[in-house]
């Protein structure tokens, strides 16, 4: 890294791109455009961390023309993964079905990433798209999160140390920038680490994991993700995520879930 360094290589270069990066966002956008298998497991886990409710299935995504459908190839669940009327529970399996299952055919879909104006409930699922898919961008409307997650601007960025490192990831050159927070700076910032992967011939975002967590008089919550993308074809897609996350809305019981998303037989 030194070398690289020597020959004109700066960290704020690896800032700009994280900042400025829509290729992540866009990988699970294209997904819409696949034919793929899908094997999906959530679990739902108790006060004593042992698994209360599950999901598991295998689905798959045809598609055909300009439109995509899902069928169920498998599903198993235990416990009160579902209510009496076949809905889902726990908020985090809506999200889940939400960014990834269809019940009907859905037609004349992009994976284009612009900038839209959002209201209502879609306003919401707009901020947590950012949060998800924009970690390190500002978020309007969410009362201690919004600036705290700008942690590559002005004041957040003095709180955080930067770390770039080159190394192999799934047989490939990369370079792996991290952020994590200054020691004395720890519990008062919402990203505990983001770490992003670039495949060195052309930047190409590999993988990312990070860590979120917050802790106030109304909500807390404490996030880990890690995602792996590759290219099937023409497009970036993403292949393994994995989540764990723990978070307690006031009025609302407490949610802790793992879940495990991998995505095969792209065509």
């Amino acid at each position: 890294m030194i070398r690289e360094v020597r020959k004109g290589f700066d960290f704020q270069s690896f800032i700009d791109r994280v900042k400025k990066d829509t290729t992540f966002y866009k990988a699970f956008k294209s997904l819409r455009l696949m034919n793929f298998s899908m094997f999906n497991q959530i679990e739902v886990l108790d006060k004593k961390d042992e698994v209360k409710a599950s999901f598991n299935s295998i689905t798959q995504q045809v598609r055909k023309g300009n439109c995509r459908k899902m069928i169920v190839k498998s599903e198993k669940t235990t416990g009160d993964f579902y209510t009496k009327k076949k809905d889902y529970k726990y908020y985090t399996a809506k999200l889940y079905a939400h960014l990834f299952f269809t019940k009907d055919e859905v037609c004349n879909e992009t994976n284009i990433v612009g900038d839209k104006i959002y209201s209502g409930s879609q306003k919401y699922e707009e901020q947590l798209r950012i949060l998800i898919f924009n970690p390190g961008k500002k978020i309007k409307g969410i009362p201690g999160i919004g600036d705290n997650v700008a942690i590559f601007d002005k004041p957040t960025i003095d709180k955080y140390k930067f770390k770039l490192s080159r190394r192999e990831y799934n047989n490939e050159d990369c370079y792996i920038f991290t952020a994590v927070p200054k020691p004395e700076y720890k519990k008062d910032v919402v990203i505990n680490e983001l770490s992003t992967w670039f495949r060195v011939s052309d930047y190409t975002i590999v993988a990312r994991n990070y860590s979120l967590s917050l802790k106030t008089l109304f909500y807390d919550f404490d996030v880990d993700m890690k995602v792996k993308l590759k290219t099937a074809g023409k497009y970036l897609v993403p292949y393994e995520i994995n989540y764990h996350g723990n978070w307690h809305i006031a009025t609302k019981p407490r949610e802790n879930v793992n879940f495990v998303a991998i995505f095969t037989d792209f065509q």
